[in-house]
């Protein structure tokens, strides 16, 4: 009885274990197998982030670009320096008489308002709008002709603020008949758009060649002919 028993609890035994080993064999089967395919499958694209889109955002426009020039008009603008003391930023920051001693086409007329004395009431004045004639202006008259004007001061004067106005105006006011520092007046006619005109007698009329560029306390219109006051 006792031997039975013991061979029936071995038997037992013995087939437990292979059971055991078998359901173990088939884990690790199952688990190699489950590997195997979560290693093949690739990401989803729900789990792929997204490419963040950055915004494309405009330059804005600075000041610096646009700069004292951006209201000026006129052919002649585009000589004018895009820098420095003689630009339309540099002019802006120094009284009229200075200003025009940097810019580049109106040498002659410097000379001029340095021999008449008429820098320093330029700058000092609170506002004005000049009429500047260009070099080639001034090399229009007769060479001998501008070398007595030049040599006589009260003459000289009387011509150069024949081109002043005692008040600031810009191209939207300018046009219609505008009293001068000489006690005269000047008919003009026009605006930024059209372009401005200045009646000088028989000359003919003068053109706006660059105009509304902005000094420390004036306004100028660079033109093509030296105005000359009635007799």
């Amino acid at each position: 009885m006792k031997t039975t028993n013991i061979r029936r609890n071995a038997g037992l035994a013995a087939s437990a274990i292979a059971l055991s080993v078998t359901l173990a064999a088939c884990g690790d089967d199952a688990t190699s197998t489950e590997s195997s395919d979560t290693a093949s499958e690739s990401p989803s694209e729900a789990e792929t982030p997204a490419e963040e889109e950055t915004p494309s955002e405009e330059p804005a426009e600075s000041e610096a670009a646009a700069g004292a020039g951006a209201d000026t008009f006129g052919d002649a603008c585009s000589a004018i320096p895009t820098s420095g003391p003689g630009s339309f930023d540099g002019m802006v920051q120094d009284p009229v008489g200075t200003a025009a001693s940097t810019n580049p086409l109106l040498g002659t007329l410097v000379e001029a308002a340095t021999a008449a004395d008429l820098v320093g009431t330029l700058n000092d004045a609170e506002a004005l709008t000049v009429f500047a004639p260009t070099d080639d202006a001034f090399a229009a008259i007769p060479p001998k002709t501008l070398k007595s004007v030049l040599a006589d001061k009260q003459l000289l004067t009387q011509i150069l603020t024949h081109h002043v106005i005692g008040e600031q105006l810009g191209p939207d006011e300018i046009a219609g008949t505008q009293d001068t520092l000489n006690q005269d007046t000047l008919d003009i006619t026009g605006n930024a758009d059209e372009g401005v005109t200045v009646a000088n007698g028989d000359s003919g009329d003068a053109t706006v060649l660059c105009g509304n560029i902005p000094t420390a306390n004036a306004t100028v219109y660079v033109i093509d002919q030296v105005l000359m006051p009635a007799a």
